[in-house]
Parts: structure tokens; C-alpha cells; sequence
């Protein structure tokens, strides 16, 4: 039987901080002009069963009991990105540890095999659950996911259902179609945002290439090879190309069409037996409004906060001069509310 969401303790409305009402503003406010907040983090090595790698970064000390949340990072970010550090800034001072999962060659070193993350790398995420699940079997466990990290989350979540290893979860600025994200992102200003993910795609793959070359991995050579010359590839333009190029063959997908298809999480919702809480703004200038689920769509135990502004992994508030981070304030809250009627 699904679980009921839990009732939300009362949360302000989010309101842009003056001058940021633009969702671009709102988007690139974070990576540009914040000042990251400075965490200690403690380095774990996760070895998956494929003979490759995960990095787990953590924050706090966690314990037998306490709560412990899992965040996991959007498309080219890190555990170092600035939306992870400031919720882990925030959990902290909640008494909670954290840890944040780097993805395969996220980490500062690229990964050992061929593959690459990707929006649909539910096993990964799986595999890094069950790890937790095993270290600290008592503890309550969240997870917390931006953008690629809360596509992967929500698709996870629905695959395995009642047997998730989590207690709650959140999801923020999830692009829930992949097909049309890829279509929303070549529009307007946002082909901006498309120029900076496709340059640090490529330099992904390059840097896998280099890697592979240093340690003389012929297979793995043989398979980036596969893929074209890194001139050719240099050449892509739209996310359209790079998935149908790089994502789909390196991950076992037929095509571009078969991965958004397979990896797209709005065709998982229903099947959520987690409590779980989207937090998505009409405004984002990745995701098209018509992308973002109906009620029917979502499960008994999610909800859809949903706001008419705050771009992407924004929801900056407050003032230019002393900004404040909605999600900061509220995901904490939303969790420690589960935390509560859990008890």
C-alpha cells in the first residue's frame, strides 16, 4: 500500500529577491555570483559490480540512528556545485549528516569504463541506496535530486517502488521529458545554457579519451572511437545530436529516441510508493510548462510544488544584497516534517 505524503509544516510562499525575477537571472545566479558556502567533505570510494566507480562526498558525522540524506547533482555539476554545498551547509545545521554521490567521471578523475552517466542511471543510484542501506541500517535515509540528478531519483523511485531503501525524497527542477528538454533548451537565451553543457560534454568524453590513452585501455579506446573523431564531435551542436551520438551508445540505448523514451522519469511517477516532493518553477527555462506532470500523473504519496518563478536550481530569494536559497529553507523543513510524523 502507498504511503500517504506527510502533512508539510507551513512554508512562506517563494518570493524572487528583488531584481531576480527573471528566470535567467534566477538560473544563473548560483553558479555565477554566489558566494559558495566552504564544507569539509570526507571522500568514500564506491566500487560498482561493472568494475567502476562512484565517489561519495561527506559532510557531518553520520550515526546508528540519525537521519542521513543522499544529494545528488545535476548535468556536469559535482559534489563541489553550489546547490549541493549550500544544502549541505543547511542540513548540517539541522543536526543531519549528508553525503553527496558524484557520478561516474564527475568526481575530478573520469571513470574507468566506456559508459558516461546519464539521465537514466537508476542502478547507479540503486547501488549507491543499498550501500548506505548496508553502512547504516537503522538510520532514516533521504535523498535529495537537481535536475539530471532528480530525473534519475524520481525514475529510480518509481522502478523500485515500496522497496526504494528510502524514507523520503525530493526532486527539483526535473526535466521530466528529455525528449522535449532537448528541444527547450535549443530556444532563445537558453541556447546559451546549451553551448555550456555541449563544450563540457565533449571535454568529458576528451578526457576519457586522454585517460584511456595514458593507462592503455585498448577496449576502452576502441568503444569512444566508435563514437567519431573528437573534431566531429567537437562539431555538435543540440543535445539531440550529442545523445544520439555519445549517450545512447555508450549506455546500451538503441538511439536517442529510445533513451529519452526509457530514461524520460514522467513515465515512472505513477509507480512512486515513497513520500516524495517535486519543487519546479513554470518559469524554467529548460522544461517547457506542457513537460510538467498532471496531478493524475503523480502518485498518492507525491506533491507538486509548483511556483511561477524561479528558473532552474534557482529560487534565489530575499535581496541582490543578502540573498537567501528557498530550497535551503525548505527541503530541510519538508524532511524533518517526515522525519516527525515518522516518530
Amino acid at each position: 500500500m502507498r504511503a500517504p505524503v506527510s502533512p508539510a509544516l507551513p512554508v512562506e510562499s517563494f518570493n524572487p529577491a528583488s531584481g531576480l525575477g527573471n528566470p535567467h537571472l534566477q538560473t544563473l545566479w548560483g553558479p555565477l555570483w554566489r558566494t559558495k558556502p566552504v564544507v569539509e567533505h570526507q571522500r568514500e570510494r564506491l566500487w560498482l559490480d561493472d568494475g567502476d566507480f562512484l565517489d561519495l562526498d561527506w559532510h557531518g558525522a553520520p550515526s546508528a540512528y540519525q537521519p542521513l540524506v543522499l544529494l545528488l547533482h545535476g548535468l556536469t555539476g559535482s559534489s563541489g556545485s553550489h546547490y549541493i554545498v549550500g544544502q549541505q551547509c543547511a542540513l548540517a545545521a539541522q543536526g543531519w549528516a549528508s553525503v553527496a554521490l558524484n557520478w561516474r567521471g564527475c568526481s575530478g578523475e573520469p571513470n574507468l569504463l566506456a559508459r558516461s552517466y546519464h539521465s537514466g542511471a537508476s542502478e547507479d543510484l540503486a547501488a549507491a541506496v543499498a550501500h548506505l542501506r548496508a553502512r547504516f541500517p537503522l538510520a532514516p535515509l533521504y535523498a535529495v535530486g537537481y535536475s539530471l540528478g532528480g530525473n534519475v531519483l524520481l525514475k529510480y523511485l518509481g522502478e523500485s517502488g515500496s522497496a526504494s531503501g528510502l524514507q523520503g525524497a525530493v526532486a527539483v527542477s526535473v526535466p521530466f521529458r528529455l525528449d522535449q528538454c532537448a528541444d527547450r533548451i535549443g530556444l532563445g537565451f537558453s541556447k546559451v545554457y546549451q553551448a555550456h553543457f555541449m563544450r563540457e560534454m565533449v571535454a568529458y568524453v576528451k578526457n576519457k579519451q586522454r585517460q584511456f590513452t595514458h593507462d592503455a585501455k585498448q577496449e576502452g579506446l576502441a568503444t569512444l572511437a566508435k563514437l567519431g573523431t573528437l573534431k566531429s564531435l567537437s562539431k555538435m551542436r543540440t543535445f539531440w545530436e550529442f545523445d544520439d551520438r555519445v549517450t545512447a551508445p555508450l549506455n546500451g540505448y538503441l538511439n536517442v529516441d529510445d533513451y529519452y523514451r526509457r530514461a524520460s522519469s514522467r513515465y515512472y511517477l505513477g509507480a512512486i510508493e515513497t513520500p516524495t516532493l517535486i519543487i519546479q518553477s513554470e518559469d524554467d527555462p529548460f522544461v517547457f510548462k506542457h513537460s510538467i506532470p498532471e496531478a493524475s500523473e503523480l502518485s498518492p504519496c507525491t506533491e507538486l510544488e509548483l511556483h511561477a518563478r524561479g528558473g532552474h536550481v534557482g529560487f534565489v530569494e530575499g535581496s541582490l544584497r543578502t540573498p537567501r536559497y528557498y530550497l535551503e529553507r525548505r527541503i530541510p523543513q519538508w524532511l524533518a516534517s517526515l522525519k516527525h510524523e515518522s516518530a
